[in-house]
């Protein structure tokens, strides 16, 4: 009789459990999955995937209005957001049953429901039922955080919430500053609502390159949005079908809807942790974890946003394939956390890989600026007032770039290539070899001759 029941329990069935289950079941594993909700986790039911859906759909109006100028006359249009649910509704339950396919697939097997560790290898399951393994994966990614309660908390919607609404909202309020909170604040502005930032620093997008910051915060105003920093939303009060969000600088606004997007913190509550001797790192509250993913028990692992490192599906992704080459296929892979290319999908959309200026001004005694500003090609036409934000950041001693900072139509498409080369360490000089592809607004990339800036930071006395 087998010492276990399982050789893998994974706890959550999103982009990080299922690609470690599939990997593991592939290697020979006896792998179990337990997810209490959808297959798929957050990414694909109610993050990633649906937003970039209505984002697509809410830059509709603005091709619209833009057509005018290269001769197109476009008759009365309309919008029906229930329409749009609809179809998104489809397509993710589409992708959910993708995902339990596959992993079944694999010779996975799936158990919807919750699961609770008893111990360092026993979960238990629904109407008591037990189950022992060998190794334990926790991949229950995130949830919304709607920070300190204020009054009115309870008639705020999260992300979650906003891919559901019966109806387009006319008029709505966004805590927050964040990829989520931009995104949404782009989608609704798109679709036609009346859209109100507010959030608590100086400026949005904290942790992202200071002109880039700029560049979008610019934009967002250009298009309508409302963008409110140095302040946060006190008190929402609830009147009819209406509500008031009164501001700490003792502003108030009146709206059909009030969103937080302030963050998220790790699923972490309820799972038995403590029980089975797992540690929560205290300085971000998510699952502590080794460079192998390995948490304070020896055969308990943790991957994704449960861990609070890096809070993007495709790391969860090679977190959890990591895990399993690791443990099940004796092919020892660490996940290399560096230069991790990222996106917003704001409008404009910001794509972005390697250093910040600031980040490579602390880091490097040299530093070299590459920056232009620009309007695309397409504006010459549509007469849109919009501008394009490209940099490079370069160590000035090895001609290294460090990193790269783009916002703009396809930016996102743009930094994915971009990021290649700069895992690869290429340098300036690589840049300025390659033949620029034109017209696009890309070959500014390999077109920047002259700095914009050069920092030398002054030796210690």
């Amino acid at each position: 009789m087998a010492e276990f029941d399982v050789d893998l329990f994974v706890i959550g069935g999103g982009s990080g459990g299922v690609r470690a289950a599939r990997i593991a079941a592939n290697y020979g594993a006896k792998v179990m999955v337990a997810e209490e909700y959808r297959m798929g986790g957050t990414c694909v039911i109610r993050g990633c995937v649906p937003k970039k859906l209505f984002v697509i759909g809410s830059h509709v109006h603005q091709e619209i209005e833009d057509a005018a100028g290269f001769g197109w006359s476009i008759g009365q249009v309309s919008f029906d957001w229930a329409t749009l649910v609809a179809n998104k509704d489809k397509e993710i339950a589409r992708l959910e049953g993708a995902y339990t396919t596959n992993v079944e697939k694999s010779g996975a097997r799936i158990v919807k429901t919750r699961a609770v560790l008893e111990d360092a290898h026993t979960i238990g399951l629904a109407a008591g039922e037990k189950v022992t393994a060998k190794y334990i994966l926790i991949a229950t990614g995130g949830a919304p955080n709607h920070g300190p309660a204020v009054p009115g908390i309870e008639h705020v919607i999260s992300s979650n919430e906003a891919f559901h609404l019966k109806e387009l909202p006319k008029r709505i309020v966004i805590q927050g500053g964040g990829y989520i909170a931009l995104e949404f604040a782009g989608i609704f502005a798109g679709y036609g609502s009346d859209v109100t930032v507010v959030y608590r620093g100086d400026n949005i997008l904290r942790g992202f390159d200071e002109d880039v910051r700029k560049h979008v915060r610019t934009e967002m105003e250009k298009r309508g949005i409302t963008i409110i920093t140095g302040c946060t939303v006190a008190k929402v009060d609830k009147h009819g079908r209406d509500f008031t969000t009164h501001l700490s600088n003792g502003s108030s606004i009146a709206s059909d809807q009030v969103m937080f997007a302030i963050g998220r913190h790790p699923n972490v509550k309820g799972l038995g942790l403590e029980a089975a001797g797992v540690a929560i790192n205290p300085a971000n509250g998510g699952i502590q974890v080794d460079g192998w993913s390995k948490t304070s028990v020896d055969n308990i692992y943790a991957v994704g946003d449960v861990t609070h490192r890096t809070n993007l599906t495709p790391v969860a992704i090679r977190e959890g394939h990591a895990f399993a080459d690791t443990v099940f296929g004796k092919r020892p892979v660490q996940v290399d956390h560096a230069t991790i290319p990222t996106a917003v999908f704001s409008q404009p959309e910001v794509g972005t890989v390697g250093l910040t200026e600031e980040e490579a001004r602390a880091q490097y005694s040299h530093v070299d600026i590459y920056k232009t500003d620009f309007r695309p090609i397409k504006a010459t036409m549509s007469g849109r007032d919009t501008r394009v934000l490209m940099k490079l950041v370069v160590d000035g001693s090895s001609d290294r770039v460090l990193g790269c900072h783009i916002v703009g139509d396809a930016a996102a498409e743009t930094i994915q290539a971009i990021a290649i080369a700069v895992k690869m360490k290429a340098t300036k000089a690589d840049f300025d070899a390659t033949v620029a592809l034109h017209p696009t607004a890309a070959e500014e990339l390999v077109t920047m001759r002259t700095p914009t800036a050069r920092h030398v930071r002054q030796a210690a006395e």
